[in-house]
């Protein structure tokens, strides 16, 4: 930590520095408490059953034996469900038909929720609903997602969704290029699964529906149940102090709902814990895609036309956009530009935003895409990448808050060893293995929204920090106690910060990597705003003395600018000739992230997104069952990711990245870590087999059907 000394007030240098976990301690000895593990005085347990056909009616629910068995309370279904509000807005701006539950004999897709069986214990639960016979009525359904469906497009009146982009003539700069690169490109059914399994307990308290939950925002949870309940949005708390993961998963979903009907039923506190399998359809996922590129150049790499096309699935009662092509949008200057976002209804789960949502992805496409340019042009990759850097945004036409992606290149090749690289695919070899390195281009926007927060001032000289944040294990509760520490000019020791409770108002969730982003802005005002308070003179009360802060309208005076947050990949690869197994090496990240609040946790971050774009490139794939309309194997042996043995040498770093125009300068780094992972993989796998791989993820089977454009060598001998 710095100390500076500014007139006679010391200034605590605490954001910049290394902090460990302000709750580390309490987590690795088990005192702090989960959504699923605390306790409730008389509490029931609920066990969702979810449908085992993809499409059609529920005929009957035989629920009579269920009720006679030991322990049984109750069984919801859509005959006997409360009725819930339909015609309502949701806080995301549309409401999603799998909270109105029980409402209707309908169902949409496999895993639907068609009853909750409540009971004394979770064994007796389970054991009920387990035996619980429903009868279908199955109609015919589709859950096949290809390119080139017959039914897919463009989604029309969702502002977020921005479908369809363009500039230029297209057409006529493809005809004139005198390199174009035409290629598709897909990625398969992605699932988030964090550690620890949504699950939440309701219960009524003095006329007041108390919800203890696993979620990325409170306050947001607490508004769709006042919608879905008609009840004043006063009269729902949600608390959820503590989360295990939750990589864009946990938001409202059908568990908190189901919590809640039966606690009102019951009158008792009700929990309903999503099974592992359950969550492979109640929790969303990142949908796949189809993507196309379409790039045509001048002889030295200068783009003149830029395509990307994205297709995703989404089921038939919900729509959700899958904007894959939206990383093209900021990303690299041409003549013409056109993105476009498809997608197409299927009898599937609705897909929901996903670690790096569109740009993961998308990501993928345009960074291999770009290499096939270079190879094409015989252009280095990195320098493809600076011939074609853009002054200012190529479709939006603002300014750069700050573009230090070619600063993220440099100091990456330099550590990474990149200048050694001959350029040749499929020459270096170390007996049966063949090696390759691969790099790839990184962003992800940088987003805020609305928040308030309040500081409050201790009698005892100590600062209470509170706001409606949610950490998720990114280390924001941390952060945000830096943030405040400096806004207040005093050590982190002295602040202490609650979060994750919809009675401290509104702030965004965490997600899209504007939460501290956002958090901080608030906390930074509310403790300003206090120390002016304080200025005045006079001791602190016993009830302490409180500033709060509404960042709406501070919000409105950053100027438009294009704000992204860059990195830059690197990879190394093995390829073995005989199996065709990858094993990556070796990574490297190099970010542009604007001020990074505390470099311990930003490193865990960036490393998590890394491994986890291995895993995208490598590993994850959910196989959906035709007939059944199921994913297969829908459990964490099945589904496979990347284990402790498959992670390499990784390291994450970064450059500094100021933005004068910005008050906080924090970009969020989230996501960004995982973006062009799989494709720097993809690109390093060409490099040392010479043969491109378009469809993740790069199985050994894949690699084996599509064989190797390597150079014939000696056994044993290197390049």
């Amino acid at each position: 930590m710095t100390t500076t000394t500014t007139g006679t007030v010391p200034v605590i240098g605490a954001v910049g520095t290394a902090h460990t976990r302000i709750e580390g301690r309490d987590k690795v000895t088990g005192a702090a408490r989960y959504a699923g593990e605390i306790p409730f005085a008389e509490l029931a347990h609920g066990w969702l059953v979810v449908s085992t056909i993809a499409r059609g009616r529920i005929r009957s629910i035989d629920a009579a034996p269920v009720l006679a068995m030991p322990g049984v309370l109750t069984v919801l279904h859509h005959g006997n469900a409360q009725p819930l509000e339909s015609d309502y807005v949701g806080p995301m701006g549309t409401p999603d038909p799998a909270l109105q539950l029980f409402q209707h004999d309908r169902v949409p897709y496999a895993g639907w929720p068609v009853a909750l069986v409540v009971a004394e214990t979770s064994e007796q639960a389970r054991e009920a609903a387990e035996s619980l016979t429903v009868a279908y009525d199955e109609e015919p359904h589709d859950v096949v997602f290809a390119a080139g469906h017959p039914e897919a497009y463009v989604p029309a009146g969702n502002p977020r969704a921005e479908a369809e982009q363009e500039k230029g003539d297209l057409a006529a700069e493809l005809a004139a290029s005198a390199v174009v690169v035409d290629s598709e490109y897909s990625t398969p059914e992605e699932h988030h699964h964090p550690m620890e399994p949504h699950a939440a307990a309701a219960y009524w308290d003095s006329g007041r529906l108390e919800v203890v939950d696993s979620n990325q925002g409170s306050i947001f949870v607490a508004q769709e149940l006042a919608r879905l309940f008609s009840l004043d949005q006063s009269a729902v708390r949600v608390r959820s102090e503590h989360i295990g993961g939750g990589f864009g998963s946990k938001g409202t979903r059908p568990h908190q709902v189901a919590a809640a009907m039966a606690a009102t039923i019951l009158h008792r506190p009700v929990r309903v814990v999503m099974t592992r399998r359950q969550m492979f359809s109640l929790a969303g996922y990142r949908s796949p895609t189809a993507q196309r590129v379409r790039l045509g150049a001048d002889p030295d790499g200068r783009l003149r036309a830029l395509d990307h096309q994205g297709l995703n699935q989404t089921s038939t009662v919900h729509e959700f956009v899958e904007r894959s092509a939206d990383v093209a949008r900021a990303m690299y200057d041409a003549d013409a530009h056109h993105t476009v976002n498809r997608v197409v209804r299927l009898d599937v789960p609705t897909p929901t935003w996903m670690r790096a949502p569109g740009e993961a992805p998308g990501s993928f496409a345009l960074e291999c895409a770009l290499d096939e340019l270079a190879e094409k042009c015989d252009i280095d990759p990195i320098a493809l990448r600076a011939r074609n850097e853009p002054t200012v945004g190529p479709i939006s036409g603002l300014p750069y808050s700050s573009h230090r992606l070619l600063a993220c290149f440099e100091e990456g090749a330099r550590r990474f060893g990149w200048g050694d690289r001959d350029p040749r695919p499929g020459v270096r070899r170390e007996g049966r293995w063949l090696l390759g390195t691969g790099t790839a281009a990184a962003s992800f926007p940088t987003l805020v929204a609305p928040s308030t927060a309040a500081v409050t001032a201790e009698a005892d000289g100590s600062y209470t920090v509170r706001i409606t944040a949610a950490d998720i294990g990114t280390g924001a509760r941390t952060a945000l106690a830096l943030v405040a520490a400096d806004a207040l000019e005093v050590t982190p020791d002295r602040v202490t910060v609650l979060i994750g409770d919809s009675d401290f108002g509104q702030a965004i969730l965490a997600g899209g990597s504007m939460g501290t982003r956002s958090w901080s802005w608030a906390v930074t005002l509310a403790a300003r705003a206090l120390r002016e308070q304080l200025a005045l003179g006079g001791s602190v009360p016993p009830e302490g003395i409180t500033a709060r802060s509404d960042t709406a309208e501070a919000l409105g005076t950053l100027p438009p600018r294009e704000r992204h947050a860059f990195g830059a990949q690197f990879a190394k690869v093995a390829v073995d000739i005989a199996t065709g197994e990858v094993r990556v090496r070796q990574m490297l990240g190099v970010f542009a992230a604007g001020r990074i609040v505390n470099p311990l946790t930003a490193r865990s971050q960036f490393l998590g997104g890394m491994v986890w774009g291995l895993s995208m490139a490598l590993h994850e794939e959910a196989v959906r069952d035709e007939t059944t309309g199921t994913v297969v194997g829908a459990d964490l042996a099945g589904y496979h990711v990347a284990a402790n043995a498959d992670v390499p040498l990784i390291e994450a770093d970064w450059v500094d990245d100021p933005d004068e125009d910005d008050p906080v300068n924090i970009k969020g780094i989230g996501e960004v870590g995982i973006v062009g992972v799989a494709a720097a993989v993809a690109n390093a796998v060409w490099h040392a087999t010479g043969v491109r791989h378009r469809h993740l993820p790069i199985r050994p089977d894949r690699v084996l059907a599509a064989g190797t454009g390597a150079l014939p060598q000696a056994p044993g001998a290197r390049g």
